[in-house]
Parts: C-alpha cells; structure tokens; sequence
C-alpha cells in the first residue's frame, strides 16, 4: 500500500522490499531505500577501498575519521508530472520544501559511530555539493528513481570513488546495481551499515554485504534526524513496525520485510516522537507525524497499545492501514483519540476478480461504502489507492471507479496504473509470460504502462487512466467533494484540537489571488468559489492544496 502524501507525507510511504526474508535474488528491483557508499581512494587495495589517508580524529585517538555523504535522488525526471512528485507544492509555496524525507537516512545517521562526519543531501531541496569530497557516499533510491541513483553512482566512481548501492532495488536487481557500482548491500541496513563501516575503516570494503536475519527493532537507536535541515520538511516520518501479513500479488513489501509483523516498544516510539517534538523546524504549526509502517493495524493489540499511549500527546498523524479497520470499532475509536486524522487505504479495485488475483483476500470480506463511512464517522478521513490494468478491467469498470469514487466522496483517490516491480509476485508472473516491454525505472512510477495488458492496448490503458484521473479531478469534482466535506463540517474536531491560525488563512488566499490571471479558466473559477471560504472554521486549507497538485497532474498544468 501507498500512502498518500496530502495532510499527514500526504506522504507516500515506501512499498517495495526485496526478497531477503527469502533468501532469493530476483535480479529486479521494486521500490525501497537504497544506500550508495563511496570511498575516496589513492588507488585500488585488492578491489577495496583505501582511506588510511585519513587524518586520525582528534577526539577520538587511533580511530579513522569517515567524510560520508548521504543521497536522497530526485524522484523525478522531465517535465511530466505523477502522483509521486511535489513539484506543485514547491511551485506554489515559492519554497523546495518538501512533505518529508526517507526514513532510511536518519536510520543510517544513528548507526554510524559519532567520530565520522556525516552530511546529507536531498536533491528534492538542494543541489548535491560536489566540491565537498567525502570519503564514503551514500546513496538512497527507490525503483522510480534507481537510474537518477545510478547516475549519481556513475558520477562520484569517476571522480575515484568507491560506491556502495543497497536497498530494495539493488537488492532485487543485484547483477544490474554491480555495474553501476563497486559493493551491493542486500538486506535491512541495521545489520550490515555497522559492519561495512569498519570494514571501510581498514579499507577492506567487501563487493557485497547481505543482512543474515530481519531486524529485532527493539534493539536499535532512534533514527537521528539532527543532520536533516528540518526548515525543509513539513512534517516527520516514524516508523513502529516492518512486516505485513498479506502476500498481495503486485506488493514487495513482504519480501523485503517478511510476513511476520515486528514492532518496536511503546516506550522507545514515545521517546522518538518526543524527541521530534524537541526540533526546531522553522515554522509555526502543530508539528505533523506520519507513521510509515505498510499495514499498522497488522498487530491489532500492539497499535491498541501504541494508540492509547499516543492520546496524551496531542499529536496530528496520519497512517496506512487495511480496510479490516472498519471492523474493530475499539481500535477504531482509540485511533481517533490517539490523533489520527486520515488513514491511506489500499481499496485497489472494486472487481472482486481482480481482488482475487491480486491476492487481495482481506478486500473480499467487506463492503468498500460501508466501511469508508464507518471510518469516516469517527473523524478520521480515508484516502484510498486503486490499480487499473488488470486483466479483468474495461473501459466500463473504468466509469464504474469514477461513479464509485463520486458516491462515495472519496477526498483524494490515487489512481495507480498496474507496474510488475521487481520483487513481486507480479513481476514474476509477467516476467513468464513474456508480458514486460521494458526496464527503463523512470517509468516504473505507476503514470505508464510498462507491461502488455490482456484485456485491451497499453494505448487504451494509458487514455483509461487519464479520463479517471480528469474526471476525479477536474475542479467541478473536487469541488463538489470539498463541498460535502464542508457541509458535514467534517474538520471540525481537527479544527479545535489544531487549528489553522489566521495568517496562513491570509497567506493561502493571497497566493490563489495571484493565479487569477492565468489562462488556465477552471482554475481560475475554482479559486474565485474557494476564495469566500478560506477564512471559515470548517475549512481546512491544507486538504485543499493536494487536490490542486492532483488536477496539474491529471491535467499536467504547471503553476504560474
């Protein structure tokens, strides 16, 4: 499942894994952190790194002190726009900030001993200092963005330095990352991160590191977050548990991180939120949390636990979980209370063939109406996912998700077009029936069709997909949703419990004043409508912001 990046990253949250937990290679790559680590070197030691060049540390006596460098890739490429990109966001606000950043690199920071310098580079916020020559790089990639890794990569082992690719894509696709790169890491980072840095301290880099076991999470440090510029970033990523018990067919997720659900302690999750709240970040709002865990009503009586500890804080979070939730009305209840203001549901497909042979079984079981409204009643807003391009859609299920989405008020639906990546289930199946068309990962961000549909063209597939992202985003829809959300008054709680202080009302409605003049009329209509509510209780400016970034997706309409 992935999650929305709207009020909460919404935020998209990471799905794909590699086959670890399986102790198998698929030589492909789904989505997933990876790491990059490069070592500046004199010259080759028998394939390994040399950096006992380095001036010993100070402070630390007898010890090598490491310049590392950590990557996060753009996740984009060109002009085109998806679901996945925030350059809207950036654009409208006049600013790079981002929704949040991967979790993967404050996991890193934490594990690596404090004499070594660490800097961190997002490409989504700054440019990559290449004047400054670190010793060991590190490079984070989920598939949509492994060739801008890649390219990265390429880049430093040309200026003489060792890289290090790790993470669900190059550990899916292993033979493919060794060309780009002079180490692989296999495998959740807590095991091996250590280990290759003392190697790297003796300049005895291993060509690959494989972690042996999932995580005990209860046994590693908080992710340290104090080398992310937080001005940058609108809110946080904490993670609770890996792990989920489905096996949904187009999902890596349980490959990567097993299908038992691990979890860390109430306590050591407090502790970190508390330590969050500790950071100055630049901006004056009631800081906003998404947790990143794939399913986290997976281990109902630990989230029953977690959510009551979380009711004293105060805090504005969002989550994914399964659509089971609907049928646990403690749980339910006691996530409201513990703040959660919208759950990222994966619905997928409405067609109970389709939910079949995705493996979506836990889908089956209930009706999708019933139990968005039995969510939704609670104050919790549901976000939902769907896929188009299996091999039981049409061009009429295709209308049918555009009336469900419209009868069902659906605030903000993703509408994903089916990608095999690599580590799934699916991309096996495809891979066998001679059905993938290419390997080019920029275009494996759900926005194309990279396999051979059964039931119609990859033309018709790709003109499917844009009339239901048109039609669920034109202004005229989003408008009649936000419409029933104001008369619901369905923030009211969120409202009283964080309200939106009058000044980012004013500076909201002056921003929209200045797109007035664009030529882009539906816009412009739509601003003049909203324009009179902005300054309402009821409404929560920050759920309208996304839905504008979805219609210059749909529309692929740029800011003025």
């Amino acid at each position: 499942m992935i999650a929305p990046q709207l009020d909460t990253e919404i935020l998209f949250a990471d799905h794909g894994r590699n086959a670890l937990s399986e102790k198998r290679n698929l030589g492909n790559c789904p989505q997933g952190f990876d790491f990059v680590f490069e070592f500046k070197q004199k010259g080759p030691l028998n394939g390994c790194a040399d950096i006992e060049h380095k001036t010993p540390n100070k402070k630390h006596p007898g010890v090598v002190a490491v310049k590392i460098a950590l990557i996060i890739p753009r996740s984009y490429s060109g002009p085109s726009r998806s679901f996945y990109d925030y350059r809207f966001y950036s654009e409208f606000l006049f600013s790079k900030k981002q929704f949040s950043y991967l979790l993967a690199i404050p996991t890193l920071i934490a594990l690596t001993p404090k004499h070594h310098e660490v800097r961190v580079f997002d490409e989504h916020v700054e440019e990559i200092d290449f004047n400054w020559v670190p010793d060991l790089v590190g490079i984070s990639a989920r598939t949509m963005f492994a060739r801008r890794a890649y390219e990265i990569s390429d880049d430093y082992r040309q200026r003489g330095v060792k890289t290090v690719l790790g993470g669900i894509h190059p550990s899916m696709c292993m033979d493919e990352a060794m060309t780009h790169c002079d180490t692989v890491v296999s495998g959740e980072a807590e095991q091996v991160w250590p280990v290759l840095l003392q190697d790297a301290e003796k300049g005895q880099l291993q060509p690959s590191y494989k972690a042996d076991s999932l995580v005990d999470l209860t046994q590693y440090p908080t992710p340290n977050r104090n080398n992310l510029n937080h001005k940058n970033y609108l809110m946080d990523v904490v993670q609770t548990t890996k792990g989920c018990p489905f096996r949904c067919e187009f999902c890596s997720v349980y490959a990567y991180d097993g299908n038992r659900v691990r979890h860390k302690s109430v306590k050591q999750i407090i502790d970190e939120i508390k330590e969050i709240g500790q950071i100055k970040h630049g901006f004056d709002k009631k800081k906003s949390i998404f947790f990143a865990d794939d399913n986290m009503i997976a281990n109902k009586k630990f989230a029953l636990e977690l959510f009551h500890a979380l009711e004293p804080l105060g805090l504005n979070w969002s989550c994914q979980a399964s659509i089971n939730l609907a049928q646990d009305e403690t749980l339910l209840h006691a996530m409201r209370r513990g703040g959660c203001g919208s759950v990222f549901i994966g619905l997928e497909s409405i067609d109970d063939n389709n939910l079949s042979q995705m493996n979506k079984g836990v889908n089956l079981k209930h009706d999708y109406s019933e139990s968005i409204a039995k969510i939704q009643a609670t104050g919790i807003l549901v976000h939902a996912s769907f896929i188009v391009g299996y091999e039981g859609d049409s061009q009429t299920t295709f209308d049918q998700l555009i009336d469900f989405i419209d009868q069902t008020n659906l605030l903000g639906p993703v509408i994903n077009i089916l990608t095999p990546f690599p580590g799934t289930l699916l991309f096996e199946r495809m891979h066998k029936e001679g059905r993938i068309l290419h390997q080019d990962w920029n275009k494996y961000n759900s926005n194309h069709v990279v396999f051979k549909p059964l039931s119609m063209s990859a033309e018709e597939l790709l003109a499917g997909h844009k009339r239901i992202i048109q039609a669920i985003y034109s202004f005229d829809a989003i408008w009649k949703r936000l419409n029933h959300y104001w008369k619901i008054d369905f923030w009211n709680a969120s409202n009283r419990h964080d309200p939106i202080k009058f000044k980012y009302r004013l500076l909201f409605a002056l921003r929209l004043t200045t797109l007035l003049l664009s030529t882009n009329f539906p816009r412009s209509r739509f601003i003049l409508r909203l324009l009179p509510k902005i300054f309402q209780s009821r409404v929560r400016i920050s759920s309208i912001l996304p839905l504008m970034a979805f219609n210059a997706y749909a529309f692929q309409e740029p800011v003025d």
